[in-house]
């Protein structure tokens, strides 16, 4: 079993194929959270708030979207 980029990464090296994809229980969502900066006093909040604000905005949805290995899509944004 492998994600979608080791799979392109892996370019078929042994004759593989696909046994299956796009099934909902191989989901495999990326998540973002901003590390509390109460319990972690040298977190640069700010920085992280930046960056978090940058990836949900439209050119931080673009820039996942565009993302690619082989000229193959690996992430699919998605903001909620």
């Amino acid at each position: 079993m492998s994600d979608r980029g080791t799979w392109i990464s892996f370019k078929n090296k042994a004759d593989l194929v696909l046994a299956v994809e796009g099934d909902k229980l191989l989901f495999n969502q990326y998540g973002v959270i901003l590390v509390n900066p109460a319990k972690h006093p040298h977190v640069k909040k700010e920085l992280g708030q930046q960056f978090i604000d940058w990836l949900i905005s439209d050119e931080g949805q673009k820039a996942i979207a565009d993302y690619k290995v082989n000229g193959e899509q690996l992430f699919w944004p998605q903001r909620e």
